[in-house]
């Protein structure tokens, strides 16, 4: 009786031995000297070449096969641009640990010259904390800018007014190669070219390594650099052809833009050089209507006219990276930019009064009101990075980053009426910027998995001047008017600490973390009489994340986050600006930031084709800002930020990448929530509420016709969502491009038919509507419809991975 319960122990003991052998190794770039990321490993029976497994490598090009039967077998590893490679015979015995090292990887050189690859690439993967997506597979945004390159992300939406929302919220960090950004998404994405940029990485559960602004999540830019001992060189040129229709415009608009990306490595030294200039007008109009009630009189005035934009920008990047030791980095950047815009609405208004109980017309008048908004600034940064690994299981990073931005602007506006100005005035600020940040980084390998902890101080500091002149009929200058105008100062001071632990248990990955703030806002305003605001927060962001690997390539995560949706010094400056006839604009110096935590959990799924993943979330939000109207005069609306008291968003969002055939790739992304917000807002007596469901959908297809001519379009579909004092219309851009290459792929031509529209479609325009009580405004913004681009790009050499060109840290969010 022992003596078969031993055999049988045994028996069994020795099976589970048997499946307890183990490959693991490390997908490596032998060119770069580098591991090659998210690289397809598969394992294969030798005797009859049949699949027993496969994964995809991690982050550090880490894999690993667990629960294997003694054996022979070989590994295959493919990666898109590389020549796949295929191991020699494996022999595995009961129990063996066995790590293979390096699996060295070549280059191919089709990749190199871009030929036959379109439409086969792995565009898009799904981790723990992020989806990550290819840049070059929207060729609708060659050319242009970032802001071309992140409309097509699921969930991200560009509206009319060329404001950024991620999840539905206008509020998300950017950062810029792992660097935050705290400025204001549209402004410096607008200046990042769309040829340079690698990956973009949607965020959307940060863990608390991560700055905790930014209330839809972060979105992250990678950029391009060369390989080991290498020359890479990308010249871009772009230009348009005349408009189809100039709506009436007094000037033509005028499109061309340059970009050139210069990156030298060999050896310690990384050097990257990159400069561009863009010029991009806006042709357009506005058709709107309002009407006041102020006691027994209505006012109405509906108007249209002209409203176009003149912009440009310019701006040089550079970076050096020094690797003195293997234990040893130091890296230096420095950026200097120009931002230019003029916008210009003249519009035409009809203005009746009426007693409101009789509808009798007691008042009538048309007038002109010419208007003339200019927005520049000059950016100058620069940033300083050392890191120093201790060992393989110890690591620090410190950083340091200095800016300084000058912005200045004014804005005309005139009221003329039968050829006689009735009212001339006269808006002009200066507004220079300095911020400053310093952080400390560790990395420590503790026990299987990882210990990071961090210091960071933050400082921005705005000295503004607004002054505000009235030229009253017969003078012959300008008056200042001391209610409107006057000098605000404005520094925040934020330190915080933070701590999390990342790690992997079999199928299971997990971060969890907290982060502990300490922030300090001082406002002083001088303006008839001078007032000090001081805001003093402590608080504790947590985070938390985990997913799950399946046998059969599902995966399956969940996380938590909270966040903070700081103000900047625009919603917070008091002192009122005239922005054009109707509209008088000023902040709250009084604002209080939004809190909000975040939820999410969602399903991946990897197949040979493509991809799949789908996620519901949900945000609750405490004290949104919203801009909200209210009545100042009877032909003037006071728009104001506020804060209402709460708000939410419960959603699903859902992404497919799906190659069909070698010559065709399929992208859709969708994202459906219902987005509530309610409070009290400003002086009216019942509290505002409005909820409605919003949808938006961004979808892309590209053919490979031929080893050197492909098509695609894209379209990009925003519905309407609702404000708390009403509504935004739908948006709606789609678009079309025609790619040939020439010269082995070295040259590539590209034409872009942007938001097309062929009079059918409503393309390209928006609706803005408000209302409350006393008043009612709705506005439709129209701007320019199918516009041809031709853009230009020569690559002397392919760029891949990172280019750690520095971006603005946080002046252009008040451009």
């Amino acid at each position: 009786m022992k003596k078969s319960l031993f055999l049988l122990l045994f028996f069994i003991s020795s099976r589970l031995f048997a499946q307890n052998a183990s490959i693991e190794g490390i997908t490596f770039d032998q060119s770069a000297n580098t591991p090659l990321e998210f690289a397809s490993v598969s394992l294969f029976k030798l005797a009859d070449s049949s699949l027993v497994t496969g994964q995809v490598a991690d982050a550090n090009g880490k894999f690993k096969f667990d629960k294997l039967q003694s054996g022979s077998y070989f590994i295959k590893v493919q990666f898109v641009g590389y020549n796949s490679f295929k191991s020699a015979s494996i022999s595995l015995s009961a129990g063996q640990k066995l790590n293979l090292g390096r699996l060295e990887l070549t280059v191919n050189q089709r990749f190199l010259s871009e030929v036959k690859v379109t439409g086969q690439q792995l565009q898009s993967l799904n981790k723990i904390d992020k989806q990550v997506y290819k840049a070059e597979q929207f060729e609708s945004a060659k050319g242009g800018t970032a802001v071309d390159v992140i409309k097509n992300m699921p969930s991200v939406t560009v509206d009319g007014q060329g404001e950024i929302s991620l999840r539905g919220s206008k509020g998300f960090l950017v950062l810029i190669n792992g660097k935050p950004v705290l400025t204001d998404a549209a402004t410096i994405l607008s200046q990042l070219p769309a040829n340079s940029i690698e990956n973009i990485e949607l965020i959307t559960a940060p863990s608390a390594r991560y700055d905790p602004d930014g209330k839809g999540g972060i979105i992250n830019i990678t950029t391009k650099k060369g390989a080991d001992n290498s020359t890479a060189f990308i010249a871009n040129v772009q230009g348009g052809l005349p408009s189809i229709d100039d709506y009436g415009n007094a000037e033509n608009q005028q499109r061309y833009g340059a970009d050139l990306t210069y990156n030298y490595k060999k050896d310690k030294w990384d050097l990257s050089v990159g400069a561009n200039y863009l010029r991009n007008d806006n042709a357009g109009y506005r058709d709107g209507d309002v009407f006041t009630i102020i006691g027994n009189k209505k006012t109405s005035f509906p108007s249209m006219g002209e409203r176009s934009f003149d912009k440009y920008n310019y701006g040089g990047r550079f970076n050096v990276t020094f690797s003195p030791t293997a234990k040893d980095q130091f890296s230096a950047g420095f950026f200097a930019g120009h931002k230019f815009q003029d916008r210009v609405a003249d519009i035409n208004y009809t203005n009746v009064n009426t007693v409101l109980a009789t509808g009798q017309v007691i008042g009538r008048s048309n007038y002109f009101n010419a208007n003339t908004q200019n927005k520049q600034g000059n950016f100058l940064l620069g940033n300083f990075d050392y890191t120093h690994s201790y060992s393989k299981k110890s690591v620090l990073n410190i950083s340091a980053l200095v800016e300084h931005v000058a912005l200045e602007g004014s804005t005309k506006n005139r009221n003329i009426e039968q050829r006689d100005t009735v009212q001339n005035t006269l808006s002009t600020y200066k507004n220079p910027l300095t911020g400053f940040r310093i952080k400390a980084d560790h990395t420590l390998t503790l026990g299987k998995g990882k210990l990071e902890t961090g210091y960071q101080y933050r400082l921005d500091q705005q000295d503004g001047d607004f002054i505000y002149s009235v030229k009253n009929k017969g003078n012959t200058n300008f008056v200042i008017d001391q209610a409107f105008s006057g000098n605000v100062k404005a520094s925040n001071h934020i330190h915080s600490v933070y701590g999390q632990y990342s790690g992997k248990a079999n199928k299971l990955e997990y971060v969890t973390g907290l982060r502990y703030e300490y922030s300090k806002r001082d406002l002083s305003v001088a303006s008839a009489g001078r007032n000090e605001y001081l805001l003093e927060l402590n608080n504790l962001f947590p985070s938390a994340s985990v997913l799950y690997s399946f046998e059969n390539s599902w995966k399956a995560k969940a996380g938590l986050s909270r966040r903070v949706q700081r103000t900047n010094n625009f919603e917070l400056n008091p002192i009122p600006e005239r922005e054009h006839s109707e509209t008088l604009e000023r902040g709250d110096a009084n604002l209080l930031p939004e809190f909000i935590y975040l939820a999410e959990a969602g399903i991946t799924k990897n197949f040979s084709s493509g991809s799949v993943f789908s996620t519901i979330y949900y945000q609750d939000i405490k004290n949104p800002i919203q801009r909200v109207n209210s009545v100042y005069a009877d032909t003037i609306l006071n728009r104001v930020y506020t804060n209402a008291d709460k708000a939410s968003r419960l959603g699903l969002e859902l992404g497919v990448n799906y190659s069909p055939a070698k010559w065709a790739q399929l992208y859709f992304g969708t994202n459906v929530y219902r987005s509530s917000v309610s409070g009290l807002i400003l002086n009216y007596p019942n509290p505002q509420k409005n909820s409605a469901w919003v949808n938006s959908i961004n979808a892309n297809v590209n053919f490979q016709l031929s080893s050197d001519f492909s098509v695609q379009g894209n379209v990009n579909y925003l519905s309407a969502r609702p404000t708390v004092q009403g509504e935004d219309s739908r948006f709606l851009s789609p678009n079309t491009s025609l790619k040939k290459t020439f010269m082995d792929g070295r040259l590539t031509a590209l034409l872009q038919w942007q938001n097309m529209d062929m009079g059918l479609l409503k393309s390209n325009e928006q609706r803005i509507t408000t209302s409350a009580p006393d008043f009612y405004t709705t506005t439709n913004y129209i701007y320019e419809v199918d516009v041809f681009m031709i853009n230009l790009s020569f690559n002397l050499n392919k760029l891949t991975k990172k280019l750690k060109l520095p971006g603005s840290e946080f002046g252009e969010k008040e451009f």
